[in-house]
């Protein structure tokens, strides 16, 4: 799990990339008619939002090294990540078998 963890470290560094797996979910959502990846896609798009802030220090003006946040919004992120990608997919096995 730490491992996982460190690897969502990555949004810190560059919180472009949630932007651009949020555009993607919310995408593929759209098309595929399915809630759950647009729920998904909306809210990695506040996160990344939320992660430019704390960033350029707009949404803290001291010290934000110490990111205790981040234990609420990774393992949310991943759950809602999990669960529209399983939509996803399963919007694509019904899709096939019509």
């Amino acid at each position: 799990m730490e491992q996982l963890l460190s690897f969502l470290g990555v949004f810190i560094l560059f919180p472009w990339l949630a932007a651009v797996l949020g555009v993607l979910l919310l995408g593929l959502g759209f098309r595929r008619g399915r809630r759950a990846a647009i729920t998904a896609g909306l809210i990695w798009l506040l996160y990344a939002v939320y992660e430019t802030g704390m960033k350029q220090r707009w949404w803290c003006s001291g010290e934000c090294n110490i990111r205790v946040d981040l234990l609420l919004l990774y393992p949310i992120l991943l759950v809602l990540t999990v669960v529209g990608v399983v939509s996803l997919l399963r919007a694509q096995q019904r899709s096939r078998s019509s």
